[in-house]
């Protein structure tokens, strides 16, 4: 993905960072602002280990934890450092990224729902104690793009549940929707762009809704 975007005429820099351990995130950003001048946007799509396809009494509290662990750790490690960072440095936007879950029920979702809900309130949580100093805090909620590859794995395990072939489970996905579609990755990461543009200065504390439809506001 970095190779694109400079063949395209960007500018990208890959750096694996552990994003639970907030001592290596606090060095990882003090690199980036010693090169690129204080951060003004972060966008968090950290992986949460999903858990699914498999009912809660069927599942051991280890399995159902990972992902709410996972998801709390790095939020709060990067969201935190963040957050300050931006806040002495004159502003900044932070976005997230979520799922239907996190508002709605679903079977065999393991703890990924609970993970996405308590995602989007760590966001409004650091969105109020941070707006004073500038800094605005969002998610965009996705319906799941079937183009993502942590979206596809999932699907596959809730195919293979319903005993559905993976296209099947993409077309029931998107069946009721007012599109009639799920919203591709291409145009989630669109909402990113907005979400953390002078366009939506005025937003914060709050969830985009790109599903589609798929949840009606």
């Amino acid at each position: 993905m970095a190779d694109e975007i400079i063949a395209a005429g960007g500018r990208a820099d890959v750096a694996p960072v552990d994003a639970t351990n907030q001592a290596d995130v606090v060095a990882h950003l003090d690199r980036i602002a010693e090169v690129a001048g204080p951060i003004r946007v972060m966008f968090n799509a950290v992986g949460l280990d999903d858990t699914q396809g498999e009912p809660l009494t069927e599942m051991t509290r280890e399995r159902f934890i990972a992902p709410i662990v996972t998801a709390m750790q790095t939020w709060f490690s990067t969201g935190t450092v963040v957050a300050r960072h931006m806040a002495g440095n004159g502003g900044g936007v932070i976005v997230g990224i979520s799922a239907n879950a996190a508002r709605q029920a679903y079977s065999v979702m393991g703890g990924f729902g609970v993970a996405t809900g308590a995602v989007e309130h760590f966001v409004r949580h650091l969105a109020v104690e941070n707006g004073p100093h500038g800094v605005r805090c969002l998610c965009v909620r996705s319906p799941g793009s079937p183009d993502a590859p942590g979206v596809r794995e999932a699907f596959k395990l809730h195919a293979a549940a319903e005993g559905i072939t993976l296209e099947e489970m993409e077309r029931r996905a998107g069946a009721d929707t007012p599109l009639r579609r799920l919203t591709p990755l291409a145009e989630i990461a669109d909402a990113v762009v907005l979400a953390a543009s002078d366009l939506a200065r005025g937003m914060t504390a709050t969830v985009l809704n790109a599903t589609g439809g798929a949840q009606v506001d």
